[in-house]
């Protein structure tokens, strides 16, 4: 890796301030004088005093949101560890912007934008998507990295610019992530196996419809993987680079963006979880603008979470990714925003306030 890389990387990491932990205790008293059982709302007041401390304000206004769809393909789709076709992902890379996916159909709904990063798909560019491609699709993980250090390192910062960019230029107030690529849950696994310290068996799970009786191959793979590459579990970027892929490295550097611009990331499913993972090993403070929207069905999605000490929002047995989960429970802003500014307080009634036994 170049010095001048290494040193935007590292610029990148220094950019992102830890929240304002006083904040979040100011919010935490304005929310326990709301008209209410202290505590009845639940984890919403928790979200609320979060968005309060990231935002550094207890008044924080409303915005646009956004997710951001990162689509490449994968090396390890020839080990069949997919039984959808490799070709999908470009599919559906042009469905996203047609507004056909999941993930566009529940963004609507929800009034959110979504908008698909080119980050490795294995086609020409497409209409209507955002070409940050690094190559048309990575390395084979169960024989060789998946990109290398230096390439890693280059998504990593040109997506987390790009992200800056539009948060500044469409003044977003929370972004999502989501991905598209085939054969994707595979370097997921191996990443979390390596940063949680599980075993392969413990993670790996069955993906979009692959079939239980060919669960023990994946399982081998991932494994085959980790010890061909051998990654270094305390070096997010080595991790990414070896096991991992251009979507994961692209999530990661929207969160690492998004961060440092101080707005929370929306979180989807399991590969955003992944990716969380290799965001908070290279800025610890990035983890206070996480949230997580939903538990994935996949089988080391808790394992995940509980590593990332994460708890989501809702549980739908979900796992079409896309950045689907994201879109959501993106109202839940919308909410903890409404608590704290429309509902009246015990002091405004002139009702003592009590507390809690």
């Amino acid at each position: 890796m170049t010095a001048s890389l290494a040193t935007q990387i590292q610029s990148l990491v220094d950019s992102i301030a830890p929240v304002d932990e006083s904040v979040r205790r100011q919010a935490q008293h304005q929310v326990d004088q709301l008209f209410k059982p202290i505590g009845s709302l639940g984890r919403l007041e928790t979200l609320a005093c979060q968005l309060a401390a990231i935002y550094r304000r207890c008044d924080w206004p409303l915005g646009r949101k956004k997710i951001l769809v990162m689509a490449a393909d994968h090396g390890v789709f020839a080990e069949h560890v997919a039984v959808t076709p490799r070709e999908v992902t470009a599919i559906q890379a042009c469905n996203t912007v047609k507004g056909l996916t999941g993930v566009a159909a529940l963004s609507h709904a929800n009034d959110v934008g979504v908008e698909l990063l080119d980050v490795g798909i294995d086609s020409e560019p497409i209409d209507g998507t955002v070409n940050i491609k690094i190559a048309r699709g990575c390395g084979n993980i169960a024989s060789g990295p998946a990109m290398s250090r230096e390439q890693a390192s280059q998504l990593i910062a040109n997506v987390a610019r790009y992200t800056q960019q539009v948060i500044d230029q469409e003044q977003l107030s929370v972004i999502g992530i989501g991905e598209l690529g085939i054969a994707n849950t595979t370097p997921a696994a191996a990443i979390v196996s390596v940063v949680t310290g599980h075993s392969p068996k413990q993670v790996v799970g069955l993906g979009a419809n692959f079939p239980s009786h060919r669960l023990a191959h994946k399982v081998d793979v991932v494994r085959q993987a980790i010890e061909a590459n051998q990654p270094d579990a305390r070096d997010g970027l080595d991790i990414i680079a070896k096991v991992g892929g251009f979507d994961l490295a692209a999530m990661s550097g929207a969160i690492l963006g998004a961060s440092a611009m101080r707005i929370p990331v929306m979180l989807d499913g399991f590969l955003s979880y992944a990716s969380a993972m290799i965001a908070t090993l290279l800025a610890p403070n990035a983890h206070g603008y996480l949230i997580a929207s939903h538990l994935s069905a996949e089988k080391g999605a808790s394992l995940a979470l509980n590593y990332l000490q994460l708890q989501p929002f809702i549980d739908m047995q979900l796992r079409l990714g896309e950045g689907s989960g994201a879109a959501l429970a993106m109202p839940f802003i919308d909410a903890a925003h409404a608590m704290v500014n429309r509902m009246g307080t015990m002091e405004k009634h002139g009702v003592p306030l009590p507390s809690p036994m």
